[in-house]
């Protein structure tokens, strides 16, 4: 990612330093502006939701935590004693991270990470958003062959956003666009900082559960949390 067009990496790194920031600003054409609060990307664990902190009690071995922003959660791993590796494609990002002390913090596409393995893939705050898109969770499955080492696991969190769709009466009715209902897009502002638009999933369980059969692994529901969110845990069959 080039760091003039990186409005999150920029906003972590002005609260890093400040612990203040402008607002960083989210758009979608399916929602209201809203916005990013800076101060939950640097949250201790005793903060976090119950979501977050379960998954970090599961944690075992050799960690990679994706998309790590700030690194709040490596943090907590690397202050237990994990052997944890965060990525993410944001330079300033990773730049924070490493000011802030973490020992191994790479600028990192996931899909793009060859020759590790690892026992714990972490892909917290709607972390598997990254897919974009159903039609690549095939892709994202082929990928865990490659990195998640023999009995390894991935633990993550999503949601289902179908109770954005109801209706008055109570019933669903998803947009007549042909897409799943949880494939959004997304774009971030930070002062006069762009960023380009990005693809967004949010997967609801069975959905999750479905695909990942089909490419040999299971999805355990671990924890749901109070905002149609839950933790999986995605291990081999």
């Amino acid at each position: 990612m080039d760091s003039k067009k990186d409005p999150m990496g920029r906003a972590i790194a002005d609260y890093h330093k400040d612990k203040k920031a402008d607002r960083l600003r989210v758009f979608s054409p399916m929602f209201e502006e809203d916005e990013i609060p800076l101060h939950t990307l640097f949250r201790t664990y005793d903060a976090m939701p119950g979501i977050e902190r379960k998954a970090l009690d599961m944690v075992k071995g050799k960690t990679l935590d994706v998309g790590a922003a700030a690194g709040c959660h490596s943090l907590v791993l690397q202050r237990r004693g994990v052997d944890v590796t965060a990525i993410d494609i944001s330079p300033l990002s990773v730049e924070t991270m490493k000011c802030r002390g973490l020992r191994q913090v790479y600028e990192q596409d996931f899909f793009l990470l060859k020759d590790q393995q690892y026992d714990t893939i972490l892909m917290l705050m709607n972390g598997i958003g990254i897919v974009g898109t159903l039609e690549r969770l095939p892709a994202f499955f082929h990928q865990l062959d490659e990195i998640l080492a023999p009995g390894g696991q991935l633990l993550c969190d999503s949601s289902d956003i179908s109770y954005v769709f109801e209706t008055e009466e109570g019933t669903i009715e998803y947009p007549d666009t042909g897409a799943y209902y949880g494939e959004l897009s997304y774009q971030m502002q930070y002062k006069d900082t762009i960023g380009a638009p990005f693809p967004w999933l949010y997967v609801d369980l069975d959905t999750l559960r479905h695909v990942a059969e089909e490419h040999g692994y299971a999805v355990e529901l671990v924890a749901e949390g109070e905002h149609y969110d839950y933790l999986a845990r995605i291990a081999k069959q």
